[in-house]
């Protein structure tokens, strides 16, 4: 047993990651591989399948080739990755329609359009506040009739890379249940296709795949792709979860009422829980299934945050042979000695509006900015904005699950974890304690128990996860701060119902 070695495959959007750990969760070997993207105009981003597939199999390649004649123990491959989006294939599993993320924003007329007629069954049945899938479907078949009539599945990216993987007939195509609330078309309570969805939209129930379970084996890797990758074949071939729900499996948040904080390109808060209730007041966050049936995860994530995170640090602070990582570091010691409120800074860092509740109109805002402010002013200014709607959202959760009030911490995850008085921020303004671990990359760790207990090789999934994290430093609120974060939660909550209209107004073209 302690020879098995897991291998997972994580799918995002700009890299494909392939790790490897053993059993006791030691990191043997990550690679990493660039995914080539194509964006011919405004609002296109485009990936295609041969690309998606070459990546996957250079990064695998690389592993294999790291681990030498370790290679020989890998005993399952996992999938991770990210959780909207679509493609369809045809019948031979070509790719037609390309890999189309939430980046790709020609689809969302008809995501408004959708929302106008159905806005409370995508909510109250598939739990989101922003189905892609059901629009992207509804787009593509009508602005691309000819094409649409090839297509005889629509995938997720892991399940696409599992099918031509393991030689699938397309007929048996998956998809894992963490994937379907932002399909729109799915009955997440009852982890199944909504037959009411389907038909209200016109979708064509044959042409989904089938809902699998997080650690089902779905297929083996097959005698081709074994060859080119120098894998041995017939490798079990485990569906694995959607990052978020795998940085949950990988983090040991998995007991109702634990929570898990992501502060990456896409910050998130998970809240695991095993009733299914939806914010219907607010729509404050989205419902996932977890990685077993029964289990659900209340879901807020805050588009492209750590995106504009970065986005600043590159464009206004980073120095000329400067690293990223460095600019960073520097920032945060700078950050440190900014007292709380930014001195006067208030700062909207939604540069893409939000989605629980769906606002697209709301854009990034600056105020209160004088001659004394620096830009790392700027930057707490924005890394305070995006506590203020978590808080928001977590408020919301312990509205609707009162019993999770009280927690002990939050755990904290991704990049922004390297950051210690981003952690003590988060801290303060949420008024809990933040704890962060002792490991990197928990989805890639996920997706690799997901598949251990696929093949058996662990039984207490819950268990065998929280045996082997460990928190690795505990911030805790600082009760002198209380008030004046107090104060700012109240008025960036009241100043996102006025800013709104002045950002539609000058997205219009009207504001002069």
């Amino acid at each position: 047993m302690k020879d098995h070695l897991l291998m997972a495959i994580d799918l995002g959007t700009s890299f494909i990651k392939a790790g490897v750990f053993d059993l006791q969760g030691n990191e043997r070997v990550v690679t990493k591989e660039a995914v080539k993207s194509e964006s011919p105009g405004p609002g296109q981003f485009i990936q295609h399948g041969e690309d998606l597939m070459d990546a996957v199999e250079r990064c695998m390649k690389a592993a294999v080739r790291q681990l030498k004649e370790e290679a020989e123990n890998i005993a399952v491959i996992g999938f991770t990755g990210q959780m909207a989006g679509f493609m369809g294939v045809d019948k031979d599993w070509n790719d037609v329609t390309g890999w189309s993320c939430s980046i790709d924003t020609r689809y969302v007329p008809y995501a408004e359009a959708q929302n106008a007629k159905f806005a409370d069954d995508f909510y109250e049945i598939s739990g989101t506040n922003s189905p892609l899938f059901s629009s992207k479907y509804e787009w593509f078949k009508n602005e691309f009739p000819e094409e649409a009539k090839r297509i005889a599945k629509y995938l997720m990216i892991s399940g696409f890379v599992i099918g031509r993987l393991g030689e699938l007939p397309i007929e048996e195509a998956v998809i894992d249940g963490s994937l379907i609330t932002w399909t729109g078309l799915a009955d997440v309570k009852h982890r199944c296709w909504s037959e009411k969805i389907c038909e209200e939209l016109g979708m064509d129930m044959s042409l989904l795949p089938k809902i699998v379970e997080s650690s089902d084996v779905v297929t083996h890797l097959s005698n081709a792709a074994a060859e080119k990758i120098g894998l041995p074949a017939g490798i079990p071939l485990v569906s694995g979860a959607g990052d978020k729900i795998a940085g949950c499996t990988g983090a040991a948040n998995l007991a109702p009422g634990e929570m898990l904080f992501e502060a990456a390109s896409f910050g998130a808060v998970s809240c695991m829980t095993d009733t299914y209730e939806p914010d219907h007041e607010e729509r404050g966050y989205d419902m996932l299934n977890g990685s077993t049936t029964g289990s659900f995860c209340a879901h807020y994530y805050m588009p492209g945050s750590g995106i504009t995170q970065e986005w600043f640090i590159s464009n206004f602070y980073q120095e000329e042979n400067e690293t990223l990582r460095e600019a960073y570091e520097r920032m945060d010691r700078e950050m440190a000695e900014i007292s709380p409120g930014s001195e006067g800074l208030f700062a909207v860092g939604m540069l893409g509006g939000t989605v629980m509740p769906f606002n697209g109109d709301l854009r990034g805002v600056f105020m209160g900015q004088t001659w004394s402010h620096t830009p790392a002013h700027f930057y707490r200014a924005i890394t305070e904005s995006f506590a203020f709607a978590l808080k928001t959202a977590i408020e919301r959760m312990n509205a609707k699950y009162p019993q999770f009030n009280g927690r002990d911490a939050i755990r904290m995850i991704g990049g922004g974890a390297n950051s210690e008085i981003s952690a003590q921020i988060y801290a303060d303004v949420l008024g809990m304690p933040v704890e962060t671990l002792d490991r990197t990359d928990p989805a890639l760790w996920g997706a690799c128990l997901l598949g251990a207990k696929g093949i058996g090789l662990i039984d207490d999934l819950e268990a065998y996860s929280k045996a082997r994290i460990h928190v690795q430093k505990r911030f805790e609120p600082d009760p002198s701060k209380r008030a004046v974060y107090d104060t700012l939660q109240e008025r960036y909550n009241r100043y996102i119902g006025i800013l709104t209209p002045l950002c539609r107004e000058i997205q219009k073209g009207t504001g002069e």
